[in-house]
């Protein structure tokens, strides 16, 4: 099957009408993400059905779901670079043909170490789509409201897939666990299918330095060895001289990685991109949001299964709202974004994201829906809604075409490093606080009372996020008032110097 060998014209991706083809390019990025974001979501709530079926023992099956983090966030870097180089409309569609295929073999398997594999690569494969999607769409949307308008249909979907996972798999589960494993599989297909006609080709960026192979290794190594240890230290121990060695190896390669990337031609990352004050803050936002976000599913899931008795399907319902606050605010949240600027936004959503959070700190053996559980919900959906689009489109304002893929794999890092550690800190300090399982045969009370150091952690990542990015309307404040003193030249009518005049205040915006 051909594909077109020309970009889309740029006057085309700026118009206030989009074509029909840049609507069919989107869908098919759109797909993609909400894949994976529904694939994650979905194989969580069929653990139990898998172990049992497989006979795996509780720290093999936690490899179920670790084992694709740890593809995932180990390769997000190189899966970025390798979409500016390498071409990112190839990138993403192989990637995502292999994760059809390891979708299809995870539903087959009959054996846990199988499975355990085809999540890896799957995971593998997700690091390539990720970055590369999203820097297809900062590439082929004018940066403003166009791409404002992309990014946050974009994100929507991601949390959209989320969201639908949780209900899917409570459905799919009483069936068969396979069906949470083979359903990503024909959509995968449909969009690679669909992508060979509708992704248009992108200039690659001309590699004079050759290409940065000891940074990649670094940097890679750095990043797996980084997922594995926070995932393995709640079992294994965070003192421990295992836990310990492994960090201070992650110390030395991440050393080694910066060294490289500021000496090498052709750089993995270009450090410089951190020089932004906005920058900064995306990345941090997107750890604590994420991580936070991924931490306060789990104790709220456990919280509702656990102690509640809840079925999973009646759990998935009682995420749903928030869900359905973010779809349904897919055409909306660009506007926002235009009027009033990423950081106020972002402020916004995390000032809701800590009220979320510490409202659900209300908890109690008895179930209080109405008064907790749904405000809790609705708010942490409006949240939802306003961060998550605006820090991808923080991250990726005023960066240039052939650096779109590093900053999107950055990003994509960040979120998914903060996830697998926060939730590991928080996991810790759960146990820490007590067995944190009503199976243990602890009483109710105890159980609940382990779940409440976890929620103010997760309430002081949530304000964390905050101050970091209040740090940004300070500095915009300052640049607005900003006043230039002295003068400057005065002009007749022909241009000609006359004298001097007093200069007037100079509004500098973001």
């Amino acid at each position: 099957m051909t594909s077109p060998v020309s970009p889309v014209p740029p006057a085309s991706a700026s118009a206030e009408r989009w074509t029909p083809r840049l609507w069919g390019t989107l869908l098919v990025l759109c797909a993609a993400m909400f894949l994976d974001a529904l694939d994650v979501s979905m194989v969580g709530v069929a653990l139990p059905s898998i172990g049992s079926e497989l006979d795996l023992s509780t720290s093999a099956l936690q490899w179920v779901v670790s084992g694709y983090i740890l593809g995932y966030g180990g390769l997000l870097l190189l899966g970025g670079r390798a979409a500016d180089l390498l071409g990112r409309r190839e990138v993403f569609l192989v990637a995502l043909a292999v994760f059809a295929v390891t979708s299809l073999l995870g539903g087959l398997v009959d054996s846990g170490p199988l499975l355990i594999a085809s999540r890896f690569v799957k995971g593998l494969s997700a690091a390539f789509t990720a970055p590369a999607g999203l820097s297809i769409i900062t590439t082929t949307f004018a940066e403003g409201p166009v791409r404002n308008r992309a990014l946050s249909i974009y994100t929507t979907c991601a949390a959209a897939g989320f969201s639908l996972g949780l209900v899917l798999s409570g459905v799919l589960t009483e069936v068969s666990w396979r069906l949470t494993m083979l359903l990503p599989a024909p959509i995968a297909v449909l969009a690679v299918l669909a992508g060979l006609k509708l992704i248009p080709r992108s200039p690659r960026e001309k590699n004079r330095g050759g290409y940065d192979v000891p940074g990649a290794v670094t940097g890679t190594a750095s990043m797996l060895l980084l997922v594995f240890t926070v995932v393995q230290a709640p079992e294994v121990g965070w003192a421990s001289a295992r836990t310990l060695l492994s960090f201070l190896a992650v110390a030395v390669l991440l050393a080694a990685f910066v060294t490289i990337e500021l000496r090498t031609a052709s750089p993995l990352i270009r450090l410089g991109v951190l020089r932004s004050g906005a920058q900064i803050r995306a990345q941090l936002g997107a750890v604590t949001f994420f991580g936070g976000y991924v931490s306060f599913q789990f104790i709220a899931t456990q919280y509702l299964q656990s102690l509640l008795g809840w079925s999973a399907l009646e759990t998935a319902l009682a995420f749903l709202p928030a869900g359905l606050i973010v779809a349904l605010s897919a055409t909306k949240i660009a506007g926002v974004v235009d009027r009033f600027g990423t950081t106020r936004v972002i402020v916004t959503g995390f000032a809701l994201l800590v009220a979320s959070y510490a409202l659900f700190l209300r908890i109690d053996l008895t179930p209080a829906y109405v008064a907790v559980i749904l405000p809790s919900m609705i708010l942490l959906g409006l949240a939802c809604a306003l961060v998550f689009p605006s820090l991808n489109i923080q991250a990726t304002n005023g960066v240039a075409d052939h650096e779109q893929g590093m900053v999107s794999g950055l990003l994509n890092t960040s979120i998914q490093v903060g996830g697998a550690v926060i939730l590991a800190i928080t996991t810790a300090v759960i146990t820490a606080s007590g067995d944190g399982s009503a199976e243990s045969g602890a009483s109710p009370q105890a159980v609940l009372d382990s779940y409440r150091p976890g929620l103010v952690l997760v309430t002081v990542f949530a304000v964390a996020g905050l101050l970091i990015n209040l740090t940004g309307l300070r500095g915009r404040r300052a640049r607005r008032t900003l006043t230039v003193t002295g003068s400057q030249p005065r002009v007749d009518a022909l241009g000609t110097p006359s004298g001097t005049e007093p200069r007037e205040k100079v509004a500098v915006g973001d």
